[in-house]
């Protein structure tokens, strides 16, 4: 039997963050993820620079270890085939990443024991501790393994009252394609009823093209929609047959699901934490790492729902749960927002700089 004072489930940022932290500290930490790293995490993967400081981690150290790391001064958006506004910035404002690559480093530069191909198949309770697997014994378990967590769902007990948003994207080499996509300008293509948004980001030699959406309607007809029109624009080659990956993620807010429990806690997508406006869920991931760490710490061993409470609300006041607009304005709320679409000034101010760079 492996024991340990922390298991968690999950090395993707939020997974590895809370182990970092926790080893710093003097715990053994052992990370357990069905995957094997460097693994195939199709992502539109942009950073802003302030995750780095979260991370206790240069931008250069990242890009000196021969890393992807496309810097970003600007984006173009626009309702998907109709003319796109370009909002630039004199300095860099994001990064693209390539999440196969950085949730690799940082996993490895967390330093902690690392189990491979080991999907958490059982959890029990043996008295003050967890029983993982029948091989691993803990008083900790953090549950960091995205949207489909098995620790979110045992802490929930019941399905999910709610939808996630969904997404499907693709990320390959360009190898010689030609792409109107430029380097340091990602674009972005929002659908008419503004009920989700199409990405296609460039990240040195590779194209990341995805599309994400709130529940409801026609969900396969929009991503056929969104390749076709990227082929016929000219941006990308045709991606129609390229093999695209699905995901599910909720950005709502932090209290979709119980956030804690005895010996408990769950971090990034399993708590829901992705920004309501992009999608992004890296930063918000990290941030409930480090914090899921500090809390842990700061219980000095006594792990009761009430020594893990301030976790709980802590986050809950960084990610409040969002409140849909009504079914019966939403029509009303659709036009008014395309036209504001339309303008460079609310594009800068709200679309970008609020939503895209949490500025």
């Amino acid at each position: 039997m492996t024991r340990c004072d922390a298991l968690i489930v999950g090395g993707g940022p939020a997974g590895s963050t809370c182990a970092r932290l926790l080893r710093f500290a003097g715990w053994t930490v052992v990370v357990a993820d069905r995957a094997r790293f460097p693994r195939d995490k199709v992502c539109g993967g942009w950073i802003t620079p302030e995750v780095f400081p979260l991370l206790d981690l240069e931008a250069a150290e990242y890009r000196a270890a021969g890393l992807t790391m496309q810097a970003i001064r600007g984006f173009r958006t626009s309702i998907m085939g109709e003319d796109s506004i370009e909002t630039r910035y004199p300095n860099v404002v994001s990064y693209a990443i390539r999440r196969c690559e950085f949730d690799d480093f940082l996993l490895r530069r967390a330093g902690i024991r690392l189990m491979e191909d080991t999907p958490l198949r059982t959890l029990r309770r043996s008295g003050d501790l967890w029983i993982a697997n029948d091989q691993i014994e803990t008083p900790v378990v953090v549950g960091a393994r995205g949207h489909f967590c098995p620790v979110a769902s045992r802490l929930q007990g019941t399905r999910d009252a709610v939808r996630p948003v969904i997404a499907k994207e693709a990320e390959f080499r360009l190898d010689g394609c030609r792409t109107s996509v430029e380097s340091d300008i990602p674009e972005l293509f929002f659908c008419r009823d503004l009920e989700g948004y199409g990405w296609c980001v460039r990240k040195d030699e590779y194209v990341n093209v995805g599309i994400g959406r709130r529940p409801g309607g026609d969900f396969g007809g929009h991503v056929r929609g969104f390749l076709s029109f990227l082929a016929g624009s000219g941006r990308t080659p045709n991606v129609s047959t390229l093999p695209l990956r699905g995901h599910a993620y909720y950005a709502m807010g932090a209290g979709v699901r119980p956030l804690v429990g005895p010996g408990t806690l769950i971090a990034g997508d399993a708590a829901g934490l992705a920004y309501p406006e992009s999608g992004e869920g890296i930063r918000p991931a990290i941030e409930a790492g480090r914090l899921a760490a500090q809390t842990l710490i700061a219980a000095n061993g006594s792990y009761g729902i009430d020594d893990l409470m301030p976790y709980a609300t802590r986050l809950r006041r960084l990610h409040r749960p969002v409140t849909r607009t009504p079914e019966p304005l939403r029509p009303a709320v659709t036009v008014v927002g395309r036209a504001l679409m339309h303008s460079a000034a609310f594009t800068r101010h709200v679309v970008i700089n609020r939503w895209f760079l949490r500025a």
